[in-house]
């Protein structure tokens, strides 16, 4: 199973990340986790020792040079479009508690710019991960998606949008499945997060119909508290946990059905 999770910035979609990845991983999957968004914290959130040290593969100077042939920082150096991937999950992946983890970090320059070389083995790389990996993989996005080709994005099986309950997001959850649409992918699947109460849930419902929600994670003060006190945010809420076992039994009884 290919599982892309995107959303506003901030609704707790890295959290769902780490938790299904998790879920995932203790029912015996083989599990890969990718953080395809640039502002990474997947690695922090799944307690990964030292995230901070963790090279994301766009940055791999000297890897990214080999596969592409190209020297980075050189303008108008030809480089290969299709460079050799299939033995760097393997090779880079960080592992932990059965769970693997990659970081593709930014793959555009701040001012508009091209990362040309590192695009090529970054979009690769996830062709690679989302066409021919059999195990489930699990990325975190940005609410763009970026990373992905026309090609890759309809390789992922569940495309899920974390929503909270507000309108910015509920407006970025329709520009994601604007965006999807566009690539071919038809995104109707969304987890609702932080929802307080029935009327919460009733306003995420209301404004997103044709949506399929897949769970609607409460909100747990102790999540907050936990990231605070550096603790393990995603071992602090029996509640969350609960419904987060629940939209992955729901996401295994689809693909069986499929």
């Amino acid at each position: 199973m290919k599982i892309a999770i995107s959303g506003k910035g901030g609704v707790g979609k890295t959290m769902l990340a780490a938790l299904l990845a998790r879920e995932f991983a203790r029912n015996g999957f083989s599990v890969l986790a990718i953080d395809a968004d640039p502002d990474a914290n997947l690695a922090s959130t799944l307690g990964f020792p030292h995230p901070e040290q963790i090279v994301p593969i766009s940055e791999m100077k000297e890897l990214i040079e080999e596969r592409t042939g190209a020297k980075i920082g050189q303008s108008g150096s030809i480089y290969k479009l299709n460079p050799k991937v299939d033995d760097i999950p393997e090779k880079y992946a960080q592992k932990q508690d059965g769970i693997r983890l990659m970081i593709m970090g930014r793959v555009k320059r701040g001012g508009g710019g091209c990362y040309c070389p590192e695009n090529s083995l970054v979009q690769s790389l996830m062709a690679h991960l989302l066409v021919a990996r059999n195990e489930v993989v699990i990325l975190d996005m940005a609410a763009g998606i970026e990373h992905l080709g026309r090609a890759t994005a309809r390789a992922v099986e569940k495309f899920i949008v974390v929503v909270e309950p507000g309108r910015k997001s509920v407006e970025t959850a329709f520009q994601v499945q604007k965006l999807a649409s566009d690539m071919g992918v038809n995104l109707t699947l969304a987890v609702g997060n932080k929802v307080r109460n029935e009327n919460d849930r009733a306003f995420l419902e209301s404004s997103l119909p044709a949506f399929q929600f897949l769970g609607f994670i409460p909100y747990d003060p102790a999540i907050t508290d936990a990231e605070i006190s550096s603790s393990l945010a995603i071992d602090s809420s029996p509640a969350v946990l609960s419904e987060v076992q629940s939209i992955y039994r729901r996401l295994i009884d689809s693909a069986q059905k499929q």
